[in-house]
């Protein structure tokens, strides 16, 4: 329900989401109430070892460089791609950095856990993407930037407001139109969400990338279009949830903009591939041919494989709704997977 005059004890929605979120994180069991796609099979941290990898390569193969993760979770799909380079590109493992952007001490203890096997050292924590330091970067994000706080704009007949939250609704202040980077014409009678974080992110990627060789592959729920429309979503017990209800104990999210994380990126420097969708991007990676090789040698575990593959790539299931965008440094060959699309 949405009110009008929001209460002097109101916060912007952005704000609201983002105290919310650091509460859930800092003390929810990890992962309980969704599944990614690193738990859901191995295959996925291997290909993305190997998208890594064939970037590595088309940088020249620094002899150092950072591999980073932005939200790595248990740190599942990071010691899955590590296995894969470490086995099929040996000098790529001699030369590589890992950094993780994590907050939450309890995910940071699983993070350890997790890539104790796959590196000599613990891998450098970091707040913060812009704290990762200079050299030569491969950045990994998956359902990162869908957890990153949103502010909602909503058009009436009276003109643009914006949403604050106060006691489990929602209120309505007059501002400004929203500008969002790729320029869209904003329709009537619409709501319309901007994350600000996100695009801070692909601006300083863009920069980052225009000056030093890099490229970060970014893979999320949301949209490549100029969609509006509110997509604020919570799950609380695994089960969606009312997204102002019990704050800090349900995981808020929202769909990405892809278009304008896109046109903020370009904006700063980089080049621009995709979206793909996720099913689309894995099988060119080659997904079936690996779960098979995998089948073939565990027939025990042969049809929780095959059924893995089948929810990462489906239409039906995480197929479409999950798109994959890539951005490059200028000059860098296409990379994997977006070979057949011309950069933006």
């Amino acid at each position: 329900m949405t009110m009008r005059a929001p209460p002097p004890h109101a916060e912007r929605l952005d704000h609201f989401m983002a105290r919310a979120n650091t509460r859930y994180y800092a003390n929810t069991p990890l992962l309980s109430d969704f599944i990614t796609a690193p738990e859901i099979s191995q295959v996925f941290g291997e290909l993305l070892g190997a998208w890594a990898a064939m970037v590595w390569q088309g940088m020249g193969s620094p002899a150092s460089f950072i591999l980073a993760e932005a939200g790595p979770g248990r740190g599942t799909l990071m010691a899955d791609a590590l296995r894969l380079i470490t086995r099929a590109c040996p000098a790529m493992a001699q030369a590589v950095q890992v950094h993780l952007v994590e907050t939450s001490p309890l995910m940071r203890a699983e993070q350890a856990k997790a890539l104790r096997a796959s590196l000599t050292t613990p891998p450098h924590w970091h707040d913060r993407l812009e704290t990762l330091p200079d050299g030569p970067l491969i950045l990994l994000a998956n359902e990162f930037l869908d957890a990153l706080p949103i502010r909602q704009f909503v058009h009436t007949p009276d003109g643009w407001n914006e949403r604050y939250v106060a006691d489990e609704r929602f209120y309505l202040a007059p501002c400004p139109a929203p500008v969002l980077p790729d320029a869209r014409p904003l329709e009537p009678d619409t709501l319309v969400e901007l994350c600000e974080p996100a695009l801070a992110i692909a601006a300083w990627l863009g920069q980052r990338l225009a000056r030093a060789p890099g490229a970060a592959l970014f893979i999320d729920y949301g949209h490549a279009s100029t969609l509006t429309g509110d997509s604020l979503q919570a799950l609380r017990h695994a089960r969606p949830a009312a997204p102002l209800e019990a704050a800090g104990q349900a995981d808020l999210t929202a769909h990405v903009d892809f278009t304008a994380f896109g046109a903020a990126a370009r904006q700063a420097g980089a080049c621009v591939y995709g979206t793909l969708t996720q099913g689309a991007f894995l099988r060119r990676l080659g997904l079936m041919e690996r779960t098979a090789q995998l089948a073939a040698a565990a027939p025990e575990q042969a049809q929780a494989l095959l059924s893995g593959a089948e929810r990462l790539a489906a239409p039906e299931k995480m197929g479409h709704l999950f798109r994959v965008m890539a951005l490059l440094s200028p000059g860098l060959p296409a990379p994997p997977g977006f070979e057949e699309g011309l950069p933006t």
